[in-house]
């Protein structure tokens, strides 16, 4: 038993009361956030001094005595004390090389307030926020055990309300496999294993390029600050929304896949930040979501007991006999099939740049070649 912390996500339907409390909160966050990122650049700036989350605690509540900003007692300090303890996160982050300068929070963007054990409350299978009357109607998709020790709830662009709950929990670690499996990231195939198990690319994007297309040229024309163009922007943030909750849910099975039918699992290192620079693949690498899948079977791996290997990126695997070692000089894109000049396996590019175990064929051919020297 692995003892883990999990996020449950769920969607829920505020009444109107709890829509405007919701949105008063998310604002307060919001300017919270940007207020004391102003503060903090050009405290550095301008005096050379650095501030600290203690520092704008402690400004915060002057702040909310202040006349001009008194509606910022209007809703739960504790989300005021979230929004400047990540705002700190983000800082560190930034000097540790981890992330770039802190960016102000935008109204359009997606909104999010984060509530701790003394922001609601949970009994009897509901939630209830500080500062709300009633309990949210959350659509429980599925059920968790533990108490929650905290929850966020979001805005996304699509104006769907989401409640992310984080409990701790107790998993139970998988059964032992003698099963192994390397997999090899592609455009054409999501996902290559060293078995010679191709994963199609969905192109999930691609399916509905003609409809986004479409919305976006009505977006266009429509004029700014109207009612209609608000309504077209929201028709193109589903659509988006939508593309993106069928990405995650490819990725959440094919991860989840990999990880309960293999001991362990063997990757490539990708530098996908630096991959995107390529305008002419930057929007295909997007679609397929390298990223998000290496990062859920890291964490997956890490909960039910087994093992994730990411290779080194400077691993010439595309170009080395997996059945002898061989390594070519050359290897460019369009080859896509090859066979070894030394021992003479046939190779798919594909399968064989999969690190971890050799396809099993190519394990039989070299047991024979062994056998008859």
């Amino acid at each position: 038993m692995n003892t883990v912390q999990r996020a449950y996500k769920y969607r829920f339907y505020p009444t109107p009361e709890q829509a405007e409390q919701l949105a008063r909160t998310f604002g307060c966050v919001r300017y919270v956030y940007n207020h004391f990122l102003r503060l903090r650049t050009d405290a550095w700036y301008e005096r050379q001094e650095r501030i600290g989350y203690n520092d704008t605690a402690k400004r915060l509540t002057t702040l909310k005595k202040e006349p001009d900003t008194l509606w910022l007692q209007e809703v739960s300090n504790v989300c005021l004390q979230q929004a400047l303890r990540h705002l700190d996160t983000a800082f560190k982050n930034f000097f540790q090389g981890r992330a770039n300068y802190p960016t102000f929070k935008k109204k359009a963007a997606r909104q999010s307030a984060r509530y701790t054990t003394s922001g609601f409350s949970y009994r009897d299978g509901q939630v209830k926020l500080a500062k709300h009357k009633e309990p949210l109607t959350i659509r429980w998709s599925r059920r968790f055990t533990g108490a929650p020790s905290s929850v966020t709830v979001s805005k996304d662009s699509a104006d769907r309300y989401h409640i992310s709950i984080l409990v701790e929990e107790d998993v139970a670690t998988l059964p032992f496999s003698k099963q192994e499996t390397g997999i090899d990231l592609g455009l054409t195939h999501a996902v290559i294993t060293s078995g010679g198990q191709k994963v199609n690319n969905h192109r999930y994007l691609k399916q509905s390029e003609k409809k986004l297309a479409r919305a976006q040229r009505s977006l266009s024309r429509k004029q700014k600050g109207s009612a209609n163009r608000a309504k077209a922007k929201l028709r193109v943030a589903r659509l988006h929304a939508r593309i993106a909750d069928q990405r995650q849910d490819f990725a959440h099975k094919l991860t989840t896949q990999l990880i309960h039918e293999n001991q362990v699992v063997a990757a490539e290192s990708l530098q996908v930040k630096n991959m995107l620079k390529n305008r002419s693949l930057a929007k295909a690498i997007s679609n397929v979501g390298w990223h998000q899948i290496t990062t859920m079977l890291a964490y997956k791996a890490e909960w039910y007991g087994r093992d994730f290997v990411q290779i080194d990126k400077w691993y010439p695997s595309s170009k080395r006999c997996h059945a002898c070692g061989h390594l070519s000089d050359t290897m460019p894109l369009s080859v896509r099939h090859w066979n070894c000049p030394t021992c003479g396996a046939s190779h798919d590019r594909d399968e064989n740049r999969a690190p971890g175990t050799r396809p099993k064929q190519q394990r039989t051919d070299q047991r024979e070649r062994e056998a008859g020297e």
